[in-house]
């Protein structure tokens, strides 16, 4: 796990393409979910869009108030730079997955009940964060770029 003291951080790792870690790429898997990677239990609460290249998404386990965080290529192929964070401001937990994958970055997880919730990840060189996610009526702010 890598530790990121605050949430512009993650968003200057991502802007520099700093690769916190490379792991052996996922296998592809076309039928791949959020449920899937993440666990049963994680229902998906949110995501957005990374380009055309897939979808990132926000899931909830209601029963240990964690949630999970996957970033999904809608047409796995060759390996690619993948990304998927997660970060709950009020209490710093944080969990981020980086690497070269075929089909998906994550499983990422933190404990957020009760919490707002930053999120994100990337495909390629298009890179997606959330801030302030899931707090209710506070509007959260979406930002994604191409590097």
């Amino acid at each position: 796990m890598i530790r990121f003291a605050l949430a512009p951080v993650v968003l200057t790792a991502l802007s520099l393409g700093a690769a916190v870690g490379l792991a052996s790429p996922a296998a592809a898997a076309p039928n791949t979910t959020p449920q899937k990677v993440c666990g049963s239990s994680y229902k998906t609460v949110n995501s957005a869009p990374v380009g055309s290249g897939g979808t990132v998404y926000l899931t909830y386990n209601s029963s240990n108030g964690r949630n999970c965080v996957a970033t999904i290529r809608s047409n796995p192929g060759t390996v690619m730079d993948m990304s998927a964070w997660i970060f709950i401001p009020d209490t710093d937990a944080n969990d981020s997955d980086w690497g070269q994958y075929t089909s998906y970055a994550g499983p990422t997880y933190a404990y957020g009940k009760g919490h707002c919730v930053d999120w994100g990840g990337n495909i390629g060189n298009v890179y997606v964060q959330v801030s302030g996610s899931n707090c209710g009526a506070l509007k959260e702010h979406r930002t994604t770029y191409v590097r």
